[in-house]
């Protein structure tokens, strides 16, 4: 059944690339990837392979991947991604050897890849548990390791009807999770090679917060501010987010605003500037001068927002109200307040720090205004919220130590 619903995935993604860029692009990724990874992998090299499914799992994979690759050179790593917002982004990553897509999870792909890459090791980050390429890594006696997977109730592991789809879980050597009640569920399957680690990302934020450097405009337009005003940044916002936010801010003219935006095209970026009442800036126009005198900065590139977040005396991430949040920890690894929408109950992070004050939910336009008024007038609030920030995610760091130091038997 499992391998019936591949083929039929792969018959509609075929036919939709015809329409579709994305799915163009996977099709066109798929018939390169055994000619990418012949010419990069030769006999003799030693491979860890790490699959992430798109942008966001890599992130989490990263810090281990080149925590790997500076204790143990005489590995080659092999990175696959699925999704094309993944490897379109990281195809030039210098962390790794050899960048391709994984073929979809036939069993004749799954033979083919092995053949050719003969791992010593597999690392699926977070939510991968593709049956096949596992069952051939399995057979191999090859060890493969889940990263940061997260468990719940109602995935199909867990349903009455998921019972020939639990042996996926079997075929690991480790779960790396990150919570007790990932581990609990998988003790109902008889699954007891776990591990709670928490969340890699946590490693990974502090990585970039460590690395980021100050970036001229945005020095510009914060040094700006009036000793009584503050900035809010929104990042990966949305138009629901954008309409509560911007309404806000033309009505406050002691908050500024850096907006980050979802989506960037110059339609999505115009609705955004016809609905600001007050002075704005577009990052990629403006110069120190503009950004000085401007109130809102529009971040209209990609790649500035984990560096813009250190800007902030409030931060927003998007998403909420709508498929969900965006990276909650990007923000809060710079110790301050982050308000979010209702749609967070699939976010550990997320969760946690609502309960530990460090973030803050809301429901529409007035829950914002109230919030925002509090946090502008009550300074032990700013505070207690901005700690609960910073201290969760150093507090839940070292995730990655502990699974290199599990693996390589430290």
């Amino acid at each position: 059944m499992y391998s019936l619903a591949i083929y039929i995935y792969m018959f509609c993604v075929n036919i939709v690339a015809i329409f579709n860029r994305k799915a163009r692009l996977l099709m066109v990724g798929h018939s390169k990837t055994y000619n990418i990874m012949r010419r990069g992998i030769h006999e003799g090299d030693n491979i860890i392979w790490f699959h992430a499914a798109s942008l966001g799992e890599f992130e989490q994979g990263r810090p281990l991947i080149e925590k790997i690759r500076e204790n143990h050179p005489e590995y080659k790593i092999l990175l696959t991604f699925f999704s094309p917002s993944g490897y379109e982004v990281r195809k030039d990553y210098k962390g790794a050897d050899v960048i391709c897509y994984l073929p979809f999870d036939t069993k004749l792909n799954a033979r083919k890849f092995m053949r050719i890459a003969k791992p010593k090791m597999a690392f699926f980050i977070k939510y991968e548990f593709w049956q096949n390429y596992l069952t051939a890594l399995h057979r191999r006696g090859i060890p493969a390791y889940s990263v940061a997977s997260i468990f719940r109730p109602n995935q199909i592991f867990f349903r009455w009807y998921g019972h020939k789809y639990r042996n996926v879980l079997r075929t690991f050597a480790h779960l790396f999770v990150q919570n007790q009640e990932s581990v609990d569920l998988l003790r109902t399957l008889e699954v007891t090679n776990t591990s709670i680690v928490g969340d890699t990302r946590m490693d990974r934020v502090l990585q970039i917060r460590e690395a980021a450097k100050a970036l001229p405009l945005g020095e510009a337009f914060a040094k700006s501010s009036q000793s009584d005003s503050y900035i809010l940044v929104a990042g990966s916002s949305w138009q629901p987010d954008e309409d509560i936010i911007i309404d806000y801010f033309n009505n406050h003219p002691n908050q500024r605003l850096i907006i980050a935006p979802h989506v960037v095209n110059d339609s999505h970026l115009a609705e955004i500037e016809g609905k600001l009442q007050r002075r704005s800036v577009r990052y990629s126009q403006a110069t120190a001068e503009t950004a000085a005198q401007a109130d809102c900065m529009i971040i209209d590139c990609y790649g500035l927002l984990s560096s813009i977040y250190r800007y902030a005396t409030v931060a927003y991430v998007g998403g909420g109200f709508g498929v969900g949040i965006h990276n909650v920890a990007e923000a809060a690894v710079y110790g301050v307040p982050v308000i979010i929408g209702p749609n967070n109950q699939r976010f550990r992070e997320a969760r946690d720090l609502i309960a530990l004050g460090g973030c803050l939910e809301i429901n529409g336009k007035e829950d914002f205004a109230a919030i925002m008024q509090r946090l502008e007038s009550d300074s032990s609030f700013l505070a207690k919220a901005s700690a609960a920030s910073a201290d969760y995610i150093k507090s839940n760091a070292g995730a990655v130590d502990m699974i290199y130091n599990h693996v390589f038997k430290a």
